[in-house]
């Protein structure tokens, strides 16, 4: 009879039981998209609707074909799983999103303080240029763009968590709406240190794979179609947790697809649809 520690380290090795489990997100979203397409006509900005079912749509997919860009891991062996699919289906999505978030900066701003509005702009050209990085990666297989996608991330939290103080400490009256400032500035505080803690890794990462976290040269046409081919045709499935990410890498498919962003992003529409 096999030790429960022995389990316990198998679990910890692969990740075949949480990658099932994954699947549960898929639910929890089409839960949520179909309670935004229930919303009367009007009942609710379109710039907080759309984005939402945009989100909740793609994470769905997202949660049933889980894949990982490095190495084009995936947990089903399908087309459907592909890295250029998934990513180019993510490029729209957290545009979507990103846009919905500093949308809502723009709708608190009451008082319509300059600095906040750029702010907020900020925030979607940052994920706009992310965007760049993250497909200059999977094209050029140049783990160093990895590292300034996510940097990127972090710059856009971080204009969405100072301009979300700023509004919190200002503005008196929201109409009951405080509860979204709340939530960035709670988001901003836990999210921002584990950010620091994954850029880190990746710089480790790109380290190790001969790279320096500057983009590299030498880029060509003939490298960039082989990176496309290779993102449409190559798919390596595994459940190893090593090759996912290990715990950074399954915390984050957990909390983007399943849980924690689904579950803000239906707030956001839920405090701001008319009643």
């Amino acid at each position: 009879m096999p030790n429960a520690g022995g389990i316990r380290r198998g679990m910890r090795n692969d990740f075949t039981f949480f990658l099932w489990l994954l699947k549960l997100g898929a639910l929890i979203n089409l839960c949520f998209l179909a309670n935004t397409l229930a919303l009367p006509p009007g009942a609710t900005d379109a710039h907080i609707v759309i984005p939402a079912q945009i989100l909740f749509a793609v994470s769905a997919y997202r949660c049933l074909f889980p894949g990982r860009y490095k190495d084009n891991v995936v947990f089903h062996d399908s087309p459907l799983s592909s890295t250029f699919l998934t990513r180019l289906l993510a490029t729209f999505v957290e545009v979507a999103w990103i846009y919905q978030f500093s949308h809502v900066i723009r709708l608190l701003n009451v008082d319509r303080v300059g600095w906040v509005d750029a702010l907020s702009w900020v925030m979607v050209l940052q994920v706009v240029i992310s965007q760049g990085f993250v497909w200059g990666a999977i094209l050029t297989r140049r783990l160093a763009l990895y590292y300034y996608e996510e940097l990127g991330w972090a710059v856009i939290f971080a204009a969405n968590t100072i301009a979300s103080a700023y509004l919190y400490a200002t503005v008196d009256t929201l109409g009951g709406r405080e509860i979204l400032i709340q939530l960035n500035l709670l988001f901003g505080i836990v999210y921002l240190p584990w950010q620091f803690i994954h850029v880190r890794a990746l710089r480790s990462d790109a380290r190790r794979g001969a790279e320096t976290a500057e983009p590299g040269t030498g880029v060509t046409w003939k490298r960039l179609a082989e990176g496309l081919s290779e993102s449409l045709r190559v798919r390596k499935r595994t459940c190893d947790a090593e090759a996912w990410g290990g715990l950074v890498g399954l915390t984050w498919m957990v909390s983007y697809w399943a849980t924690l962003i689904p579950i803000w992003v239906n707030h956001v529409v839920g405090v701001l649809s008319v009643q």
